[in-house]
């Protein structure tokens, strides 16, 4: 069943809040991952579930969102994704258009993404574009020692990965440079070689660091700068020979709008759970493509691996060591996707494909 025959009116939602430890915890204050589980049931009977997510804090504040504000405003609509999507948008809007708000969004909006694919797979019901994609190695290794580093480095290459991502911003450049160097030496020049600030920088110390790095050929330099400061990315892409990839934490369809209208990037990276759902992320999608920008899905192996298959540029998707929802120990069923060595391909599972644990 899917379109419109999966449309039924919206009778409950109920959410469980699920606390992971990261195998590798990503530095002394994430040790966790946190997902609010949705399950929305229709008059009919029939239930999808979805799912909100935040690596470190946030989740009791995005359950209670669910659980009071979006529940009394969700009961008796049709369960149709982009109407649901843009009326709690207007109804949560006193709570900010992203943040929170957007993450709890989510929640609903995968579950009732859940409900219209039915029998048939996300893939299948958005549009196969191709039957596989390479995923790329890539970890929250910043406080790792250079040992450790380089050990994680000589998985990735084992494994025939065709790219990594490892993150810099360390306070002392000379370390960034020392431990970039180190990995390109294990991975080799014909391997496509990452780097991710996660925001540390200003503009003077990128640009700065991005000249001591560009050496080691970085194929992108993601999140180089706080994430709204749209125009220090347009002066330090002017000023760099290395793409800039941003969007993580970008949670609105506005933001990233103005990013592309700036001509800030050159490459987006929408958060499914952050931007609020596959709805909007779709809509990132479309966007993205009107200005010929490629989207990487971030995080969220499972969902954002369906999705890189049905995206109009060929992209690779970032396999973070030990932190797919499988590795947390999350999901009951087989996975949604197959990763036979360095490719990655939809296993066909009906709606999401996700079975909880």
């Amino acid at each position: 069943m899917t379109g419109e025959t999966a449309t039924g009116v919206i009778k409950d939602l109920r959410t469980t809040l699920r606390s992971a430890p990261l195998r590798r915890p990503w530095g002394a204050d994430v040790p966790y991952n946190h997902v609010i589980v949705c399950e929305v049931t229709l008059a009919d009977g029939r239930t999808g579930t979805g799912f909100s997510w935040t690596p470190q804090i946030g989740a009791k504040a995005v359950r209670a969102l669910l659980d009071d504000d979006i529940r009394e405003a969700l009961i008796g609509l049709p369960a149709h994704p982009e109407v649901v999507w843009d009326r709690l948008a207007v109804h949560l809007s006193e709570a900010g258009r992203g943040g929170l708000a957007t993450v709890a969004m989510a929640g609903v909006d995968l579950a009732l993404w859940d409900l219209r694919c039915g029998d048939s797979s996300l893939v299948e019901v958005l549009g196969p574009r191709r039957e596989s994609v390479p995923v790329y190695g890539s970890g929250v290794n910043l406080h790792y020692s250079l040992a450790e580093l380089v050990e994680q480095a000589g998985r990735w290459k084992a494994a025939g990965y065709p790219a990594v991502k490892i993150k810099v911003g360390r306070p002392d450049l000379a370390e960034d440079v020392e431990r970039v160097a180190a990995v390109r030496e294990v991975v080799g020049p014909g391997t496509l070689l990452m780097i991710d600030a996660n925001q540390r920088w200003d503009l003077h110390r990128a640009r700065r660091a991005i000249a001591a790095l560009e050496p080691y050929d970085p194929h992108w330099i993601e999140e180089p700068l706080p994430a709204d400061d749209i125009a220090a990315h347009v002066e330090l892409r002017r000023s760099i020979g290395v793409p800039v990839a941003v969007g993580e934490n970008v949670y609105t369809l506005h933001g990233f709008r103005d990013l592309l209208v700036a001509g800030a990037c050159d490459v987006v990276q929408p958060n499914v759970v952050r931007v609020g759902g596959i709805t909007p992320f779709l809509r990132v999608a479309i966007l993205a493509r009107a200005f010929d920008v490629p989207v990487y899905p971030h995080l969220l192996t499972e969902l954002s691996g369906q999705l890189a298959l049905t995206l109009h540029h060929p992209v690779m998707v970032e396999l973070v060591e030990d932190a797919s929802l499988a590795d947390l120990g999350l999901l009951a069923g087989p996975s949604p996707l197959e990763i036979d060595g360095a490719e990655l391909r939809s296993a066909g599972n009906p709606g999401l494909g996700l079975t909880w644990a």
